[in-house]
């Protein structure tokens, strides 16, 4: 396997080990929201029985909860990070994680208090400094979760069947990645003082540049995080708007807090409004085209499809507009007409940048809302002072145009979107699930050809001797909605919210 090879599929392995804090983050975010909305003075107004303090004691814990995950994001990503990429002894990768990113922020620590750069209490803010988990060091964020996390993850690649003579066997093995760990994380620990003010400058730079592109910066970052979809890159994008200073950087009751998540985070919890351009960078962007214009989109294939093939379609499309709009998850129903007509996905991508452009002119300030849920807790919940009214409004105006261009596209070029192609027998509805992952392993060419299986949120992710074999169109027939070759041996199946289910059937059908 080439290097280039090896190093797509790490980068492609490091953005689904996002999915993981992120995924616990949406659902803090969910409790936060409600937790501080439902203790605070605006709705004890409107509903007196929220103010009976065993009522309002429990909305603070409920507060308390979400609060946890953004306080400790970097912890979370450190450990993530080893635990997903970790073929074997996952166990062994995330304590190692854990141990690497706390030695870590020691070590800066200890560099910092030998040179004379320990500043005091007064001073940390202005200094760069911060406390994490006890310990006074530099403020690296998520990055710093994120850079221990990649390189635990290599050493434990390296070092989890070590061998040692007999009298030091016990510390072979897995035990030697914590081990190791512990001395080259304190090491990078070490060096952080001296590397880090060159990569925060880059990094503040790029934000800079979004930041002064006024509302054309969140159409940017919309736009392109559509457009890396296809490749299984945009959780890196995100996860830099949402942590890094590419998100803004704010000074809240005191304390430093940069990323556009973070700072709306930190405001939501001290009872504070979090500014236009901060909220404009966050999912709620998205809500146009997630909400009105994917399910218009779908109605149109559908109106589109054969009259003798719409039953067929019906469900692929409903549950592909369902999805989008309760979970955010859009790739179940992109990946439909992604490959079919590039174009159209082009369309899709410059809409759903419009949509944070048409939103921030509108002064639209949700936040984090790409699913209904986050539109009903952030938006609706905190009062009209979030411009929430806007977003069923604008969507009229995104549910015609995706409907109108889809259909036109898809008519005039015939394409062959589901129910159209010239056969569309398939055998989902014939086969159990164990006989679809068996026809789904067939179609891959066979678990010799099979190197690594892993999936993320929708997609299986997979390593192959070779994707030359693959059968595409037998892969769809068993149920897949997409299949992307990324190079001669990486290949991704989109297979929908089901994804784990089925890697585990494919898996047994191996076995």
């Amino acid at each position: 396997m080439s290097h280039r090879t090896k190093l797509w599929g790490f980068i492609q392995g490091l953005g689904k080990t996002f999915v993981l804090p992120i995924a616990l983050l949406g659902i803090s975010g969910i409790l936060l929201g409600l937790g501080s909305s439902l203790s605070g003075a605006q709705l004890q107004k409107l509903w007196p029985f929220l103010s009976y303090e065993p009522v309002n004691i429990f909305f603070q814990y409920i507060t308390m909860i979400g609060v946890f995950t953004f306080k400790n994001m970097p912890v979370l990503f450190a450990i993530a990070i080893p635990l997903g990429l970790a073929k074997e002894e996952k166990g062994v990768a995330a304590f190692s994680g854990f141990v690497g990113y706390l030695i870590m922020t020691m070590g800066t620590n200890f560099a910092l208090k030998h040179t004379g750069m320990l500043v005091g209490p007064d001073e940390m803010r202005d200094a760069g400094q911060t406390m994490i988990l006890g310990v006074q060091t530099i403020g690296t964020g998520v990055l710093g979760g994120i850079f221990s996390g990649v390189i635990v993850s290599r050493l434990h690649e390296r070092y989890k069947d070590t061998k040692l003579p007999d009298a030091f066997a016990f510390f072979g093995g897995p035990h030697a990645v914590p081990i190791v760990s512990l001395v080259v994380l304190s090491v990078f620990g070490m060096l952080i003082p001296y590397i880090w003010p060159v990569f925060d400058a880059l990094i503040k730079g790029l934000g800079y540049i979004i930041q002064q592109s006024d509302v054309f910066g969140p159409m940017i970052f919309g736009a392109s995080e559509r457009l890396l979809i296809p490749l299984g890159l945009h959780h890196i994008l995100t996860a830099m708007i949402r942590f890094t200073p590419v998100g803004g950087e704010a000074i809240i009751d005191g304390q430093q807090v940069i990323g556009a998540l973070n700072i709306f985070y930190t405001n939501l919890a001290a009872g504070y409004e979090t500014p236009m351009e901060t909220t404009a960078l966050l999912s709620q962007g998205r809500m146009l085209s997630f909400f009105f214009g994917l399910p218009a989109a779908a109605f149109a294939m559908y109106r589109t499809a054969k009259l003798k093939s719409r039953p067929l379609i019906r469900g692929l499309l409903i549950s592909g507009a369902v999805t989008a709009i309760v979970s955010g998850i859009t790739e179940p129903i992109e990946f439909i007409f992604l490959f079919i007509s590039p174009m159209l996905y082009l369309f899709h991508a410059f809409m759903t940048g419009l949509g944070y452009l048409t939103l921030s002119i509108f002064n639209v300030n949700i936040g984090p809302a790409g699913d209904v849920i986050g539109f009903f807790v952030f938006g609706v919940l905190q009062g009209f002072k979030t411009n929430w009214f806007f977003v069923p409004v604008l969507g009229v105006v995104w549910f015609a145009a995706y409907y109108f261009v889809f259909t036109y596209v898809i008519v005039k070029k015939d394409l062959k979107t589901p129910g159209r192609e010239d056969d569309t027998d398939s055998v989902v509805s014939k086969l159990g699930a164990d006989g679809l992952a068996a026809h789904m392993l067939e179609a891959l060419g066979g678990k010799d050809n099979i190197v690594s299986i892993d999936n993320c949120a929708t997609r299986l992710r997979l390593v192959l001797h070779s994707t030359d074999i693959i059968n595409e169109k037998q892969l769809k027939s068993a149920g897949a909605i997409g299949v992307v070759r990324l190079d001669a041996t990486n290949l991704q199946v989109v297979i929908g919210p089901q994804v784990h289910t089925m890697r585990k059937k494919i898996e047994l059908a191996m076995a």
